[in-house]
């Protein structure tokens, strides 16, 4: 039996749909990246998992309890630590571990030695009777994850968990995660906008847009379904290359996006000469040509036709435009 189990969810607020029937499984112990842009509908999702939101149709199932017809038993079954911080600043680490474990009536015995076991995993035993308001935001968001593993949850909600840090405390708090899905054989469900974060961690990703599943699989596979190197053009007449570019058959794949033409071809290096001679035939201006691998970046792209930092500015134009509206 999976961990997890989702079957056709959907979340509507009045015409608008949030999550748009998705389903997929999770197996215990593995960590799952539900990757996608702000807005696709990631929080949504964690939030009827953790019964905080009720589904509007579908269902789903963590460690076989219905997530409406018993809350209870999913909510001692799972943590979660939310993308907004939620620590109070005034109490310890110590104190602020110590309320969560009263909250699950845990024994004053059982308490203190899981705060201290937890307070050891995220390297912050040193600093157990500090008040929170004197910590990094990578020593909080540490803290926040020993805090939703304090009962035991057979499962883990990340939401989020690096936003907003550098990309040194970031790669720390990689290292956390992976630690405490080998030494508490948790399963853990990572969502994400990051793709190299997704990358480190998961072991299948699912990509959300626009509240609907659009693959899962395991990172190699996901980028394996390019085909190839990706050659990318930043050019200002990507219509002309890319109508030169369509009579190539060795190209696999072609997109247009946001002032460039992004191509797979295997052994790009080899075809690079051959590539730049079909150029010479449109006199099109060049800005710059690059090489590389494929990345989780260039499957979004493919998968949606945009990559996922287009998709979040087009979020945020709704964003403003919605709130200059309300304001006239």
């Amino acid at each position: 039996m999976p961990m997890i189990e989702l079957k056709n969810l959907t979340k509507r607020f009045d015409s608008f749909i949030a999550v748009d029937s998705i389903s997929f499984e999770v197996k215990e112990g593995e960590i799952f990246g539900f990757l996608g842009p702000n807005g696709a509908g990631k929080t949504t999702t964690i939030s009827m998992l953790a019964t905080l939101l009720t589904p509007t149709a579908g269902t789903a199932k963590i460690n076989g309890f219905d997530v409406i017809k018993n809350k209870d038993g999913i909510r001692k079954s799972i943590g979660i630590v939310f993308q907004d911080p939620s620590l109070d600043e005034e109490l310890t680490a110590y104190e602020n571990l110590a309320f969560h474990a009263v909250m699950y009536d845990m024994s004053r015995e059982t308490r203190d030695q899981r705060i201290s076991e937890l307070l050891s995993l995220v390297d912050l035993e040193k600093r157990k009777n500090d008040l929170v308001k004197t910590f990094s935001g990578g020593m909080k968001r540490r803290l926040e994850i020993a805090r939703g593993l304090m009962h035991h949850p057979k499962v883990l909600f990340l939401d989020e968990p690096t936003i907003g840090l550098d990309p040194q405390t970031r790669s720390h708090i990689w290292k956390y995660v992976k630690k405490l899905n080998k030494e508490e054989k948790i399963t853990i469900i990572l969502t994400t906008h990051y793709m190299d974060e997704a990358e480190k961690l998961a072991d299948r990703i699912a990509i959300i847009d626009h509240g609907k599943i659009i693959a899962i699989d395991t990172s190699e596979n996901l980028k394996d379904m390019l085909g190839g190197d990706v050659v990318s053009f930043k050019t200002p007449d990507s219509e002309k290359i890319s109508n030169e570019f369509a009579k190539i058959k060795w190209i696999s794949k072609l997109k247009t996006h946001n002032g460039a033409v992004d191509i797979n071809v295997s052994k790009a290096e080899e075809k690079l000469p051959l590539l730049l001679k079909a150029l010479n035939k449109t006199n099109a201006h060049i800005k710059s040509i690059s090489v590389h691998e494929p990345t989780l970046e260039d499957v979004f792209l493919h998968l949606t036709g945009k990559t996922i930092r287009e998709e979040e500015a087009t979020a945020k134009d709704a964003m403003r435009l919605s709130r200059r509206m309300w304001r006239r």
